[in-house]
């Protein structure tokens, strides 16, 4: 008589599991979610073998718990520990996401890898070791101590790491990773589910840190359900360009730090690369100023850093003019359009509009508003900007110049750099700590603008 088969519908979204399908999911309300699994036959085992036993915990009181001091693990990269928080809390799942060729396995190879006296075991189900071993070679082995381990079964890979008992583990990936006590296929919802509480288990009961790479859908999205996202620790996500050399590795998630630091690589032949100061390979230097460009002070999470605002206006073809941009929401480049025609009178419903911030970055912060605005005004006159001048400012729609956040970081930055002056909001509050060999501009409005980036000679055609 053959095995009964037991079969579950899984939302993709939220993990949500019923023997029926439906079209939208009761928990998280998301419509056409569910997939058809096998959960398990009845020759499934009934236990995880290799799993730990975990002795029960006492309550207690807060004031009776003892906070002692966390010691973090150096992983050997700088930009990693400061996207964690200074290093690797022991004990943690982290999480790693980013679309494919980004670099994901290359970054988490050169953690196994990096010197840094702690012995680590790198787990992958995707590539052979013979592959593993030319990436390795190319990157320059460093850590004796690195142990490669080729295996997609979940079981064998928790007595692997029971045995090397190794202070870093990394899981390349979790979508290929399958647990005997499931019937389904790698990758599924019950899977991934399955897999991660295991590995969270585990390194929660012996306090080995460990990594484990997802991937991600066309949606941009880490593939599988939510719920992985709220298992794991810390969710690191790894964006950029194929076509661009630069990587941001970004904070979701952090239960042992801050969400708003950012590291920045460089990716070249010999792996990824540390960019310490990301305001060098954002600015370039011309032989001759150019119309169009502008300089502005961003600032992601608390890492301030300068970039090179382009844009140009051109006499539109055809009827409807166009608003294309790179790296900036298209949605708020036509509102600073709209301000610009209606407050300062460029008749901007006759030009094209192509705006665009080198490096290939994405930026999402208002305080770049000023210099978009000057880079649009510089390239409708076809006239540059002064030398040595960046902007930091939040426009409104009325026209007013708004604070931008962490005002004072960006005048710093700016001035460390060689820029003379720095125009802002007249309504940022004045600091007590005064930035030298750095003019800061005040101004309170965009029609404010013209005479403080344009010579003499412009202000009046202005």
């Amino acid at each position: 008589m053959a095995a009964k088969v037991k079969r579950a519908y899984f939302c993709r979204e939220c993990g949500y599991d019923t023997n029926k399908w439906l079209g939208k999911c009761p928990s998280c309300g998301a419509w056409n979610s569910f997939t058809e699994e096998v959960v398990a036959t009845a020759s499934s085992v009934p236990a995880l073998v290799a799993s730990r036993a975990i002795e029960p915990a006492v309550p207690q009181r807060v004031q009776e718990i003892e906070c002692g001091k966390t010691v973090r693990l150096d992983t050997g990269n700088s930009e990693v520990n400061r996207v964690l928080g200074g290093g690797v809390v022991p004990g943690s799942l982290i999480l790693l996401g980013g679309e494919p060729g980004i670099g994901k396995s290359t970054l988490s190879l050169q953690l196994a890898l990096t010197d840094n006296g702690m012995t680590t075991l790198y787990v992958s189900g995707e590539e052979s070791a013979e592959q593993i071993r030319l990436r390795a070679d190319r990157i320059g082995i460093h850590n004796e101590n690195c142990t490669v381990y080729t295996e997609t079964l979940l079981e064998n890979v928790v007595a692997q790491i029971e045995t090397l008992k190794p202070h870093i583990v990394v899981i390349d990936s979790i979508q290929t990773m399958a647990s005997s006590l499931l019937d389904s296929s790698p990758g599924s919802v019950s899977q991934i589910r399955e897999c991660a509480a295991t590995l969270l288990k585990y390194a929660k009961s012996t306090g080995t840190a460990i990594f484990i790479i997802g991937h991600i859908t066309k949606e941009g999205t880490i593939a599988g359900p939510k719920v992985l996202e709220h298992i794991v620790d810390v969710v690191l996500q790894f964006e950029g360009d194929n076509n661009n050399i630069y990587r941001i590795l970004r904070g979701i998630k952090n239960r042992f730090g801050a969400t708003f630091e950012i590291g920045v690589f460089e990716m070249t032949s010999a792996g990824l690369k540390c960019v310490d100061n990301p305001s060098e390979i954002l600015l370039t230097h011309y032989a001759e100023p150019l119309s169009g460009v502008a300089v502005g002070a961003s600032v992601d999470g608390v890492r301030p850093y300068l970039i090179e605002v382009q844009a140009l206006v051109s006499q539109a073809a055809y009827g409807t003019p166009q608003r294309n941009t790179t790296g900036f929401d298209s949605r708020r480049m036509n509102m600073l359009i709209a301000v610009i025609e209606k407050k300062v009178g460029l008749k901007m419903f006759q030009k094209d509009v192509f705006l665009n911030f080198a490096g290939g970055f994405r930026v999402a912060d208002t305080g770049l508003d000023l210099a978009v605005i000057a880079a649009v005004i510089s390239s409708y006159y076809d006239s540059p900007l002064l030398e040595d001048i960046c902007f930091a400012g939040e426009i409104g729609l009325s026209g007013e110049v708004r604070p931008a956040p962490r005002t004072e970081q960006r005048i710093a930055e700016a001035a460390r750099l060689g820029f003379k002056r720095i125009v802002i909001s007249g309504y940022a509050p004045k600091s007590q700590k005064k930035v030298e060999g750095i003019e800061v501009i005040r101004i309170h409005s965009v029609g404010e603008l013209a005479r403080h980036i344009f010579n003499n000679q412009m202000e009046e055609q202005y």
